[in-house]
């Protein structure tokens, strides 16, 4: 890996955990394009899985308090069900469709309210949100959007909707590093998988964007935590499809 590459990296695991930490979402799907674009996609979801990890775990920890576990607990049980269904099949998408699905799944926070009638605080909702977030996690890398739409109709404020998603995002991931990273239990090893002394300075860039994002929520309000939401996580889908497109036409 190239001093480039890694310095790369490394402020993109600052910036992103930072977009997470604003409006709970985003910057994951803006740290697995960029990992994609200089890993291999298996070396990408395990890197994306645990540097997200180590961010979601953080940023619930630090709003422990606005966490609601009712919520969590339901969410974590279908996420482990889901991990074990996409273990079961080993599949490991190419890196335009990766794309190509990372593009699309934005689209998702465009659904009319009017169709949605899911809230995560049920029970069964929230069941239901950890087995489709986690699978299309394990599939597209992301799914911010979609877990949105599960918190589209609650009633909490913006604190306990960044504190709760964080903290079932904790299982997402989880989930990714065990699908993908399985082999490196076995002492086996994934190609343009980064050093651990990379991960070593990501993980604490990390937790320091977690921290000055949440700094940034306090002094934002709910209208504007859900307008910019939208627009920002759609611009990176467009520009997600764009390198699909180029991928695709490069017989890449």
């Amino acid at each position: 890996m190239t001093s480039l590459t890694a310095a790369f990296l490394l402020a993109m695991a600052f910036l992103t955990a930072l977009l997470s930490g604003v409006i709970g979402m985003a910057g994951g799907l803006v740290l697995m394009g960029a990992l994609a674009l200089v890993l291999p996609v298996q070396a990408a979801f395990v890197t994306h899985g645990l540097l997200q990890f180590v961010a979601n775990g953080w940023r619930a920890f630090l709003h422990r308090r606005h966490v609601r576990w009712s919520i969590v607990g339901w969410y974590a049980l279908a996420s482990l069900i889901a991990g074990l269904a996409v273990a079961a099949l080993s599949i490991v998408p190419s890196k335009p469709v990766l794309f190509l699905l990372m593009g699309l799944v934005p689209f998702l926070t465009w659904l009319p309210q009017g169709w949605i009638r899911l809230d995560a605080a049920r029970p069964p909702q929230a069941f239901l949100s950890g087995l489709s977030v986690t699978g299309l996690n394990l599939t597209a890398g992301v799914a911010g959007p979609l877990l949105d739409i599960f918190f589209v109709r609650t009633e909490l404020n913006r604190h306990a909707i960044v504190a709760t998603k964080a903290a079932t995002q904790v299982f997402s991931h989880l989930s990714k590093v065990v699908v993908y990273g399985a082999p490196l239990l076995t002492g086996a090893t994934i190609a343009g998988t980064p050093p651990l002394w990379l991960f070593a300075l990501a993980l604490p860039l990390s937790m320091a964007g977690t921290f000055v994002g949440g700094l940034i929520l306090d002094r934002m309000n709910d209208v504007n935590f859900k307008r910019w939401t939208r627009w920002i996580v759609t611009a990176i889908g467009v520009g997600y499809l764009i390198r699909a497109a180029q991928l695709f036409a490069g017989g890449a």
